[in-house]
């Protein structure tokens, strides 16, 4: 048996692991799917100053309040970008292996916005403006950038994502490269990993030693329409023994 922590992306709270987490227990796991603050059944809890330090504590205190080791981390974009890999920095002797799903690791001091293109900036701070309040940025139109993802759920799971999430620069030391890690390639290819990493500075860790890849071509959300392909590579991933 292995030990699990699942920790979705923008706008998706524990519920989008729902058919993973169900799959991997039914292998005889234990498996921990994790609402970060302000999303999911947490919507309530968003604040103007829930921010990546909120997150990362998030999961830091769940692993350390249910007294978890070995822990296969799992995070899915955003959650993968800045999230696991700075709670791996805190607590690297807590942690087997980390599991990038369609995601890489920011270089330290980069924030999850600061990934985007300048106009994809420029449009998301303009949402947050005008239809967030200020700090949320609100779900995109599912049905335009899912296609073939269940709508209709998905526009019920999802929740304002808070800004300062994606505003806090990442900060990390060496200490979570530390940990073996694994790649889920679903919406781009290992060789494309490599080409950008020659010349985009956010790709930088993608290109160093320690990685293994497992390919699973299909959309950005393969817990929602690959779950049982994502389970069985997520099973295979569990730390060795001993």
């Amino acid at each position: 048996m292995a030990t699990y922590v699942l920790v979705p992306g923008f706008w998706l709270g524990a519920r989008a692991w729902r058919a993973v987490t169900a799959d991997l227990r039914g292998r005889g796991h234990d498996v921990h799917p994790l609402s970060l603050t302000g999303l999911g059944e947490r919507a309530h809890l968003a604040r103007p100053d829930t921010d990546l330090e909120t997150h990362i504590t998030d999961v830091l205190e769940l692993i350390r309040y249910e007294d978890l080791h070995d822990v296969v981390l799992v995070g899915h974009s955003y959650a993968g970008a800045a999230v696991i890999p700075a709670v791996a920095d805190r607590l690297p002797d807590r942690i087997g292996k980390l599991v990038f799903v369609d995601t890489g690791p920011l270089p330290d001091g980069m924030s999850q916005a600061e990934f985007a293109p300048p106009d994809q900036q420029a449009h998301d701070a303009e949402l947050v403006r005008a239809e967030g309040d200020g700090w949320r940025l609100p779900p995109p139109a599912w049905r335009e950038v899912a296609p073939g993802l269940p709508a209709e759920e998905l526009e019920r799971q999802s929740a304002p994502q808070p800004w300062a999430t994606a505003t806090t620069p990442v900060r990390l030391g060496g200490d979570w490269e530390k940990v073996p890690r694994l790649h889920v390639l679903c919406s781009f290819t290992v060789e494309q990993v490599h080409a950008m990493a020659d010349s985009v500075p956010a790709f930088q860790h993608m290109r160093e030693g320690g990685w293994t890849h497992r390919d699973l071509p299909g959309s950005h959300w393969p817990m929602l329409d690959q779950p049982g392909e994502l389970a069985a590579i997520l099973d295979e991933a569990q730390p060795m023994c001993g």
